[in-house]
């Protein structure tokens, strides 16, 4: 029999319990706690912390405290990422973000998703859905992605956003639901 989190890393329907996801959680909480308390720190410090947590790192990505996650191990950030102030990651499933994207402050990218009948709902299950930035990404503060989205390279989110849809590369976004405006 498959694992509650055998079935949460492959986007199937599961439940957020058991030891595993359990144990996963509170090391990230404990991973948490350490991170935020790094303001001031040099960035090398806050590389060497990132990289004990998440599934890769590249050169000189870096994210500023405070920063939440469900599990950090299914974030990838590329070479030159930044992160701003108190971003949120739910990462029940990949997370990737290519090089020298640049995210601003509480930006809020969600993988986790739930069924949309409300009799299933009810039974507590969830399933993910990965979301993937391309390179040279920028994302306004406050913006929103939710699940199963796709940014391709050199694309701009506008402040606020809630990107509900793919966006192509070059495109520029905003609104909610965020449509293209215009090309970056």
């Amino acid at each position: 029999m498959r694992s509650e989190k055998d079935k949460m890393l492959a986007g199937e329907l599961y439940r957020a319990e058991g030891p595993e996801i359990e144990a996963d959680v509170a090391r990230a909480a404990a991973w948490m706690d350490r991170f935020n308390a790094t303001v001031g720190h040099s960035a090398e410090e806050c590389h060497a912390l990132l990289t004990e947590l998440f599934a890769d790192v590249g050169q000189g990505a870096r994210i500023r405290p405070p920063f939440h996650c469900d599990y950090g191990s299914n974030i990838r950030l590329g070479a030159g990422v930044f992160l701003n102030y108190d971003c949120v990651i739910l990462d029940v499933v990949a997370v990737t973000i290519g090089d020298r994207t640049q995210i601003g402050p509480k930006v809020q990218i969600l993988t986790a998703d739930h069924p949309r009948d409300p009799e299933a709902r009810r039974t507590g299950l969830e399933f993910g859905r990965p979301v993937r930035m391309g390179e040279d990404v920028w994302i306004g503060g406050g913006a929103i992605l939710l699940p199963g989205i796709a940014i391709g390279d050199g694309a701009l989110i506008g402040a606020g956003a809630v990107v509900t849809r793919d966006v192509p590369a070059g495109a520029t976004v905003a609104g909610n639901p965020a449509r293209i405006i215009g090309k970056a």
